[in-house]
């Protein structure tokens, strides 16, 4: 086997040398290039052998490249296939001066030092950064368009004082997005126009202007809402800028001469009067309320139709469109998680019991009242119960008189009797009885709950499986006991589980968690006792990993010997004078939980199925097993999943009708 390695070893360094000599120049001007998953390295170091050229390799740069090139290269296409090879790998080359380039990482490569190109040189692959003047078009406007055609490695920078933009990428991107500004920025061909207004919402202004000036075919004008400076930015021809800004002008003006105006805002996500709370105090920090200030026309009024989740505002234009906006921001989808967890508590014990207990005719005796054992004293007073009595016949001055048998009475036996546990051996001999008793005793328990809880960020979801426990919780009587009463509580005892998730960036989730895991002891003479296995923590953990937060164990070990003094300390002898009970119990709590984000209705689909279809799939498990003493009867089996997405839709379907007639009535009303 050794030699099977070996001979591997050296093909693949024949074969990468072949490769490497393969990718030398043919001639003075002609090269060739072939290799088969090389490293990435080694590519590199053919290259700068074969351009003469100085390669510096950040450290980050790994991996495998295969390329095959079938025709001769000279030398520029040759370098062009070396950028375009570290282009597709996820690799950049900055040149420096001197002839010297360096080969870093995409994402490095917008914050390293790169040659500057306002139109010199080939569009290639190379890191370049150029800058561009702009006459007509503010940058501001520019920079975030440019961004998104940008790749994700590059960078755009908007310099407003000078209006100038400086855009960092691959040569051949850059020369496109520099087309596309040119193209943008041509005088006269297309106008900029801000329009500032004061009393309408620049979303309700854009809309009208979109109805009235606006067609399908009419594509070089566009109206743009600026809803935190209520502006409107229109952009076109000169002649229609006038004319609509002339119209969105007239239009808020009028809107001003009114004393104020009311909308009706349906939430598509939020509680409606969760949100009320948060406009009633901006609203009163806008109109000068809360510093006390009392301002002609400043009354806001903010109602809440819980019916169609519903905000009903009456406010100023100018507090309406800071309204508005701030409801959009609050008004979103939230992302779900779905934490799924195995509660698992392992109880183990074990328990052994030993005792020899003796007694005699004239009244000796060695008992144990341990708790664990049968006293002898009272099987014997059981057993002579248990004899009863033989009937006599009594003649007297000639009348006789006959007395019947007297059963025994076995209560007092089998109440003893009762309280016998493992085995129990009782030997007499002569006037002396012994009864030796021997017990072992072992338990295991294993509590497994398997929760599988979905809740929204922030929201807290609770989970129990278990019992209602009544609990003495006080006691009063009269003077005369007349009417006594109690109070009773009642406990919740079982696997209980309470978790709150927090979505922070990324991919991360805050869990806040409270498990208790609970049981009833048994009883004393005051009430009932409780035993409980309770966590409480904080933890994060990533979307899709196993989190342990318990390992919580407990070791009890008893022994109790109860013995007559002296006899009990005699070597091996004295065993026939104890009674010895030890007991081992052992207890583990294990909590695993999984945290799930669900961003969306296809991640929240292909979830609930995979649900689905595991219950499905045991069902169809124990139908094929059939029912003990019944196999004629059939287990229950759910639809299959198109089946079942069948029927919800039309649900929804009914359901959904029915919400648009309601809203429309409260529109017609």
């Amino acid at each position: 086997m050794k030699k099977v390695i070996g001979l591997s070893h050296c093909l693949k360094a024949v074969c990468l040398s072949a490769s490497l000599l393969m990718a030398q120049p043919v001639f003075s001007t002609d090269f060739a290039a072939s290799f088969n998953n090389a490293d990435i390295r080694e590519f590199i170091n053919t290259v700068s052998s074969g351009l003469g050229k100085t390669i510096i390799i950040d450290p980050a740069v790994k991996g495998k490249v295969t390329v095959r090139s079938y025709e001769q290269l000279n030398e520029e296409q040759y370098y062009q296939l070396f950028l375009g090879v570290l282009e597709v790998n996820g690799f950049a080359v900055l040149e420096q001066k001197n002839n010297i380039l360096k080969v870093v990482r995409n994402k490095d490569s917008k914050t390293s030092a790169s040659p500057l190109n306002n139109g010199s040189g080939s569009a290639d692959d190379r890191i370049v950064t150029w800058v561009m003047p702009i006459d007509n078009v503010p940058v501001r406007d520019l920079s975030p368009i440019l961004r998104q055609l940008n790749a994700s490695y590059g960078n755009v920078v908007n310099f407003n004082p000078a209006n100038t933009l400086i855009v960092t990428g691959r040569a051949v991107n850059v020369e496109r997005l520099v087309s596309i500004v040119e193209e943008i920025d041509k005088a006269g061909v297309k106008s900029v126009e801000v329009v500032s207004l004061k009393h309408t919402s620049a979303q309700e202004m854009a809309r009208i202007l979109t109805s009235v000036y606006l067609g399908k075919t009419d594509t070089l004008t566009s109206v743009v809402a600026n809803d935190q400076g209520s502006q409107i930015i229109i952009s076109g021809n000169s002649s229609k800028i006038k004319r609509m800004k002339k119209l969105a002008l007239q239009l808020d003006s009028e809107r001003a001469t009114g004393a104020g105006n009311s909308r009706v805002f349906y939430l598509k996500y939020a509680r409606a009067k969760e949100i009320k709370p948060v406009l009633d105090g901006i609203a009163a920090s806008f109109s000068g309320a809360a510093a006390g200030k009392k301002t002609p026309g400043s009354k806001v009024s903010i109602e809440v139709h819980e019916q169609n989740n519903a905000l009903v505002i009456s406010a100023q234009p100018e507090l309406m469109n800071e309204l508005e906006a701030l409801i959009g921001n609050l008004d979103i989808r939230r992302a779900q998680v779905m934490v799924e967890a195995i509660i698992a508590e392992v109880g183990e014990g074990d328990g052994v019991n030993l005792s020899l207990q003796l007694a005699s005719t004239q009244g000796s005796i060695v008992q144990f009242q341990d708790g664990s054992n049968v006293p002898i004293g009272q099987i014997i007073a059981g057993v002579a119960d248990a004899q009863g009595e033989k009937g006599t016949t009594v003649i007297d001055d000639g009348k006789t008189t006959i007395n019947p048998d007297k059963p025994g009475d076995y209560s007092t036996l089998a109440n003893a009797l009762g309280r016998l546990s493992g085995s129990a051996f009782a030997i007499s001999s002569g006037n002396w009885g012994a009864l030796l008793q021997a017990a072992s005793t072992s338990s295991k328990t294993n509590v497994l709950s398997t929760p599988s809880l979905m809740t929204l960020d922030n929201e807290a979801a609770s989970f129990i499986v278990g019992d209602e426990v009544p609990t003495l919780t006080g006691s009063t009587s009269s003077s005369n006991n007349d009417n006594p009463y109690q109070t009773i509580e009642r406990k919740q005892v079982g696997v209980k589980l309470v978790v709150t998730p927090q979505i922070n960036e990324g991919d991360a989730v805050r869990l806040d968690i409270e498990q208790e895991v609970s049981k009833v002891n048994g009883r004393t003479p005051v009430d009932v006792t409780f035993s409980t296995r309770q966590v409480k923590t904080s933890v994060m953990v990533r979307s899709g990993d196993t989190v342990v937060i318990g390992g919580l164990m407990d070791d009890d070990v008893q022994e109790s010997v109860s013995k007559v003094p002296l006899l009990g300390d005699i070597p091996i002898l004295g065993h026939l004078f104890r009674s010895t009970n030890s007991k081992k119990v052992k207890r583990n709590l294990m909590v695993f939980i999984r945290p799930t984000i669900i961003r969306n209705d296809d991640r929240l689909k292909t979830v609930s199925a995979s649900k689905y279809s595991l219950i499905r799939a045991e069902q169809l498990l124990q139908d094929e097993r059939g029912i003990s003493l019944m196999p004629d009867q059939n287990v229950p089996v759910l639809p299959e999943l198109s089946d079942a997405d069948r029927f919800l839709k039309e649900v929804q379907g009914s359901i959904q009708k029915s919400d648009d007639s309601r809203k429309q009535q409260a529109g017609d009303s």
